[in-house]
């Protein structure tokens, strides 16, 4: 008998030495083998009457009693995920839309030869400023120096041919009324009196024409701004059919050309009861313009025009605004991006873009209930404002939206809800 205690002793001890326990665990198993110990000892004591499959029996039962020691506890149910919520309140939120297009001058002068000739002289620098009546270009002066001195000898022959019949009817009226001549030699002393002025006038024409001509041999700056590249060179013959010679660009203001959709022209017309109140609208709103770097141009802008036509073609509406252009840094071709506020939305409510959720074209986000049960919602988004969304349709005033954490939900999902911080406001 004191052999099997030996062995029950050791198999107790194997499966105390087997077990990972906790504290608790180790102080319940050690406290179960020390009183099956003493339980199988009174069992021998009994005498001769206790047999060894009695014994190897309670050994058993109780080295299975000791192996269910190994069993854990129920784990207990997991903390509610922590989100961060923000309760949503209707406010007044100034829409603003962007529009992308290009600077152009308001005023661009395409200079053009008037007359055909060599050209001789390029009198600009390209690319600086000029002012109206300025010489870009000098054409060959020759032909046309000839054709005036032509124009004004065969003037002065006419003025001289004028002068003698002037003295023929002068010298003829008189005689006729004393019938010492015909009537007819004074009537045709008049006609020809008549002809020479004419002829005398058309020769002026031709003298002011070739005078032109002349003056148009100096190719000159029709408006004041910067004078583009040249397109003829020295050497060059030139005239009225071939082609530019340079462009001469007005730019300040400058024009800022971009496209609006027809839907957002109608939606812009509908806030107003009448084109007064439009009009009046328009002419006090301010335009901003983002460069190609990202930087805001300093100089607001105002609307200049609408376009009278939808293009066909896009959908659109071409619209011009104007900005002020002291320092010219804007000039002709420069990307633009114009930004304006258009409406203010009443009522509105705003959530930020990261607590929307967007699935297979869908929109949703997640919202907390007063039980702190997580619903997920389909919501209807509009124009984006900063960094929120505008929400159109789905969510109600003081509704605690999820902001942070709606990865960690699903429906019904009890949550631990703390205040969103809001970000802090950029200077």
């Amino acid at each position: 008998m004191q052999g099997v205690l030996a062995l029950v002793h050791a198999g107790l001890a194997r499966i105390a030495a087997s077990l990972h326990p906790g504290p608790g665990m180790i102080h319940s198993a050690v406290v179960y083998q020390a009183n099956s110990m003493q339980r199988i000892g009174l069992l021998i004591q009994r005498g001769p009457g206790t047999s060894r499959r009695g014994v190897l029996f309670v050994a058993a039962a109780l080295i299975i009693g000791v192996a269910g020691c190994n069993k854990a506890a129920p784990p207990s149910p997991p903390a509610p995920p922590e989100v961060q919520v923000m309760t949503v309140a209707l406010q007044d939120v100034p829409i603003y839309q962007e529009w992308i297009g290009s600077l152009d001058g308001s005023t661009n002068a395409q200079i053009r030869a008037q007359v055909s000739g060599y050209l001789v002289a390029q009198k600009y620098q390209e690319g600086s400023l000029v002012k109206k009546g300025d010489v870009l270009f000098q054409i060959d002066k020759r032909v046309f120096q000839a054709a005036i001195d032509q124009a004004k000898a065969q003037l002065d022959v006419l003025q001289a041919q004028l002068g003698k019949t002037e003295l023929d009817v002068k010298r003829l009226t008189p005689l006729a009324k004393e019938n010492a001549v015909s009537q007819e030699e004074l009537d045709d002393a008049i006609q020809a009196n008549l002809a020479a002025k004419a002829s005398v006038e058309a020769a002026k024409a031709t003298t002011a024409q070739s005078q032109l001509n002349l003056d148009f041999t100096d190719v000159t700056s029709l408006i004041d701004g910067i004078a583009g590249t040249a397109q003829a060179q020295i050497g060059d013959l030139v005239g009225p059919g071939s082609g530019v010679l340079t462009t001469v660009s007005t730019i300040d203001p400058m024009r800022a050309y971009f496209s609006i959709s027809e839907q957002s022209y109608l939606a812009f017309c509908r806030q107003f009861t009448n084109a007064a109140e439009r009009g009046a609208y328009r002419a006090q709103m301010q335009l901003q313009l983002i460069l190609s770097d990202g930087s805001t141009y300093p100089f607001p802008g105002t609307w200049f025009f609408t376009s009278r036509q939808v293009d066909v073609n896009t959908g659109t509406l071409q619209v011009a605004g104007l900005f002020p252009n002291p320092d010219s840094v804007l000039r002709p071709g420069q990307y633009a991006q114009v930004r304006a506020k258009t409406e203010t939305r009443h009522g509105a409510i705003l959530v930020p873009q990261r607590a929307v959720t967007e699935l297979q074209s869908a929109y949703q986000i997640a919202v907390v209930d007063p039980q702190n049960k997580a619903h997920i919602k389909t919501v209807q988004v509009g124009e984006q404002v900063g960094n929120n969304w505008l929400i159109d349709k789905g969510v109600e005033p003081n509704d605690r939206v999820i902001v942070e954490g709606a990865q960690k939900v699903r429906e019904g999902t009890v949550v631990a809800p703390v205040p969103y911080p809001p970000e802090a406001k950029k200077p």
